[in-house]
């Protein structure tokens, strides 16, 4: 990240071990719509029935509930949130608040909605991209999307925006197709950082045959980050979640500091499974059992190694440890660098 972002997220959670809270939020998943304009094998989010997909968020219940968490970050998903009608004036109000705000989108709205955005510290758009052209496009079922992806990125950047990448890799992925689509978004779009995440096994997905088991993970990534990649590419990830992908270290699920809230309120427990919806925050966290949830304990979680459960586990493993932080500050310094 950032060094900004990342001495503000540090000081934010130096003040919950200040305060003694055991749970709190390190980013909020916001869905202010399930609405897309794509139907990728690997989401669920558009099986909604039809009157709900019609629904958008009012902008006071998306920036209230992220004010009420108290989390220093959010990620605006859905959906394409570029298809809510008043998501720039979301994000201007989370601005205006000093959140860190990540638009994630397919970019196939982007460069006719751009306009409604001003380039800030404080914002960028996370553009979706799961491989380079044909394995893009056949990702998300269509054709032509990698190219106006690859656009969009192209324009934003032209326009001063920060842009980040989010890259979910299947069991039908290689190291090859990890390396190949990181060194072109690392190395020729130049985006600002890149988050990579193995697919979970979505209950709602059309395509339940190729989502990763936990060793199979281990395997892709710990051979695409051999050669020094994992120094080289800039990825939004702590160096301790990086080595949970490689199996060089194991954690416990820590769901509750990415949650969700979407039309439906905040969900129980992460935005990949739904054990029902409660409307507030406070509720989530002291009405869920957060113990019945995790690896060995719930079968549903046994291949998952997402970042919404491990990269919180991550990040707060790394504040324990002074070793670990200080690890962290050189490839914060090196990466910023870059």
């Amino acid at each position: 990240m950032p060094l900004r972002q990342t001495i503000r997220v540090g000081t934010y959670l130096f003040e919950q071990k200040l305060r003694r809270r055991e749970k709190f939020p390190l980013i909020v998943e916001l869905e202010p719509l399930f609405a897309c304009n794509l139907k990728c094998e690997g989401c669920g989010k558009i099986q909604h029935p039809a009157g709900v997909l019609k629904q958008r968020m009012p902008v006071a219940q998306a920036v209230g509930a992220v004010l009420e968490s108290g989390a220093p970050m959010v990620s605006i998903a859905g959906g394409e949130p570029l298809m809510h009608p008043q998501i720039d004036e979301i994000v201007r109000q989370l601005v205006a608040r000093r959140k860190y705000v990540f638009l994630c989108t397919n970019a196939l709205l982007l460069r006719k909605k751009i306009e409604k955005f001003t380039p800030s510290p404080y914002f960028a758009f996370a553009v979706h991209i799961d491989g380079l052209r044909e394995r893009h496009d056949a990702s998300v079922a269509k054709e032509g999307v990698f190219d106006e992806a690859v656009e969009a990125i192209k324009e934003a950047k032209r326009r001063g925006f920060r842009v980040t990448t989010n890259s979910t890799f299947f069991n039908t992925d290689t190291p090859q197709t990890v390396v190949e689509v990181l060194n072109y978004l690392n190395d020729e779009l130049k985006v600002d950082e890149m988050m990579i995440s193995p697919a979970y096994a979505y209950e709602k997905a059309p395509d339940q045959e190729h989502f990763l088991g936990v060793e199979q993970t281990r395997e892709l990534f710990r051979k695409a980050f051999s050669g020094g990649n994992r120094r080289r590419w800039r990825l939004n990830h702590s160096p301790l979640f990086l080595d949970f992908l490689e199996g060089k270290a194991d954690f416990p699920c820590t769901a509750w500091a990415i949650p969700n809230y979407s039309l439906f309120g905040w969900q129980r427990p992460c935005y990949l499974m739904s054990d029902g919806y409660v409307p507030t925050y406070r509720q989530l966290i002291e009405e869920t059992d957060w113990e019945k949830y995790g690896r060995g304990k719930d079968e549903r979680c046994a291949n998952c190694m997402a970042h919404c459960g491990y990269e919180p586990t991550a990040v707060l493993a790394t504040m324990g440890s002074l070793k670990e932080s200080l690890r962290a500050a050189r490839e914060t310094v090196s990466g910023n660098r870059g």
